[in-house]
């Protein structure tokens, strides 16, 4: 008798995809599963997003078009997890009455056990079932969020921070290197809070330092941190440990000290270039990703300009653009969004445009240049890389002809020959 085939669709960030690796391990001894499968399948779980309203309405399609599936029987089972259910259950249980079950962000293991009606492993808690390339993986060390800012709906979905015990993720870390991973990469709403709660001080130096230990891992990439509190050491770390990648993810969000304060940052104008300088001092080669909201109730042209400016003179290697949206229980929410939906496209579109062009002279700077790179794919004519200030699905990647046997998840040597906007081109060494 054939398992039943088992489709989780997993929307919205990195942690959510986690979570569905989490899921189904637990699962995978009654079901055969797939992740984001355009083919055939008998049961489909939906793990949601309800960060921003762009991320809720493709929640919400993905869920009709499932819904009306199951409607037809064309599959036997839908269920629905995540954030957008978290938030909108009630709303979703009396509106789409197609799905058998609305779960939020409870522990997958709760999920998985009403799903099962069964007993689960021991082991549940470092067992996944991979949904990227089998040579990088995600590590989700906390969950939650203590910071309130006034923008983010992230601690009323996932509630306050919460740090996984370092001996768990070891754990965990271990038995992704024994799957052969060689990237791990680090997400949490916020890095650097990591063991707070459990030890009473910040401890992610701590963890970083046990987890270049472990046999496997080239690359060690760190996701999302806070600018206020963010702890020189763990600079000094990447800076000597040569797995560590010389990358940082950091939403600065704006550069405006009295929008700073409107959104509860923590942090000033003053404050967030002194960060900045000191990331580069610390690590001078650094890829300093970082996001912005154009459109927060009360910017003004001159406080956009501001901001423009502080993009050209930080010369970020990467940056992404998000125009403001008022998400229901936050401070924000209660502000008058005074800004029109036009000018915050406009807005966007600009301060893209500039990052664009400094993109492209920092790529061309790369021109001539050996890197170490990870194959991710195979694309058309070209393997699909990356270096080590790049991190996959959100960055620039290289290019490299197919006109030689290359392997995918193993490292080259690439001299960078061409550079475009977003993509660099190269050839093995």
């Amino acid at each position: 008798m054939r398992k039943p085939i088992l489709n989780i669709i997993t929307l919205g960030c990195s942690k959510n995809k986690v979570d569905s690796e989490h899921l189904a391990a637990l699962l995978e001894h009654k079901y055969l599963i797939r992740h984001d499968s355009d083919q055939k399948a008998d049961v489909v779980i939906i793990n949601t997003c309800g960060f921003i309203g762009d991320a809720q309405e493709e929640s919400i399609d993905c869920i009709l078009e499932y819904a009306e599936l199951r409607k037809k029987n064309k599959i036997s089972k839908l269920y629905v997890v995540g954030c957008l259910s978290q938030r909108f259950r009630k709303e979703l249980q009396e509106e789409i009455q197609e799905v058998d079950g609305f779960y939020g962000v409870e522990s997958v293991n709760l999920i998985a056990a009403d799903i099962l009606k069964e007993e689960l492993p021991a082991d549940y808690c470092s067992r996944r079932v991979l949904s990227t390339p089998k040579h990088y993986a995600y590590l989700k060390i906390s969950e939650g969020c203590n910071r309130r800012c006034a923008f983010c709906a992230i601690p009323l979905i996932r509630g306050g921070h919460v740090s996984v015990p370092m001996e768990n993720l070891l754990e965990e870390a271990k038995q992704l290197a024994k799957k052969g991973v060689k990237e791990l990469i680090l997400i949490a709403q916020d890095l650097t809070y990591y063991g707070i709660d459990l030890y009473g001080k910040s401890r992610i130096v701590e963890l970083v330092n046990e987890l270049c230990k472990i046999d496997g891992f080239e690359w060690i990439r760190l996701h999302y941190g806070y600018p206020l509190g963010f702890p020189d050491e763990l600079l000094d770390l990447m800076r000597e440990n040569p797995k560590i990648c010389h990358y940082i993810d950091l939403p600065l969000q704006h550069i405006s000290s009295h929008l700073l304060r409107a959104m509860r940052r923590g942090v000033d104008r003053k404050q967030t270039i002194g960060f900045v300088e000191n990331v580069r001092r610390h690590v001078p080669d650094i890829a300093f990703r970082t996001t912005f909201i154009v459109g927060f109730p009360g910017e003004t042209e001159d406080d956009f300009e501001e901001l423009c400016q502080f993009v050209k003179d930080m010369r970020f290697e990467r940056a992404g653009v998000f125009a403001f949206s008022p998400e229901e229980g936050t401070p924000a929410y209660e502000m008058e969004d005074d800004v029109p939906d036009e000018v915050k496209q406009e807005r966007v579109d600009r301060l893209m445009e500039i990052q664009q062009n400094i993109s492209l002279e920092i790529n061309g700077m790369r021109v001539g240049k050996v890197e170490k790179v990870l194959l991710d794919r195979l694309e058309g004519d070209y393997y699909v890389g990356r270096s080590q200030y790049d991190s996959p699905e959100v960055d620039d990647e290289i290019l490299i002809p197919a006109d030689v046997d290359l392997e995918i998840g193993q490292f080259y040597q690439v001299k960078i020959t061409q550079a475009d906007y977003f993509d660099c081109y190269g050839e093995i060494i």
